[in-house]
């Protein structure tokens, strides 16, 4: 089964996720592109399937009022995104240990992106949420 580990920038925070990771989302809304100073790319993993070291210090930010984003309450490392009612959550790529197998899938909230960078992949760019059918962001 696939292990991946990973941390915070201070260490204070580690976790380690067993099996396949989704594909990683570029997130450009507002929120993302403020809490990241560019945008946020993540995977997800089913609740059951993380196993989180230093849990008390994790700090959630409530974003909005449909989620909440995890940070390092000690160095500040975001983290976390986790959505109201549902049984996973989604991880920031760069709090992965390497290497990941990790790859991006598709752009988001594409409409939002910041004026100082251009998206040339061949990605697909969706101008709002998650495409139905896409599983969960």
């Amino acid at each position: 089964m696939q292990e991946n580990s990973g941390s915070c920038l201070c260490g204070a925070v580690r976790f380690r996720t067993r099996g396949q990771l989704r594909e990683l989302i570029a997130c450009h809304c507002s929120q993302c592109r403020k809490q990241t100073g560019l945008y946020y790319a993540a995977t997800n993993v089913e609740l059951d399937r993380i196993n989180l070291e230093g849990e008390e210090d994790v700090t959630w930010y409530r974003s909005s009022d449909k989620a909440s984003r995890g940070f390092c309450r000690i160095c500040g490392s975001a983290l976390f995104w986790r959505a109201d009612g549902h049984d996973y959550m989604s991880i920031l790529a760069g709090a992965f240990d390497q290497p990941t197998g990790l790859s991006f899938g598709y752009h988001i909230y594409c409409a939002d992106k910041g004026d100082f960078y251009e998206l040339v992949d061949a990605l697909p760019k969706f101008q709002a949420g998650k495409p139905s059918g896409a599983g969960p962001v």
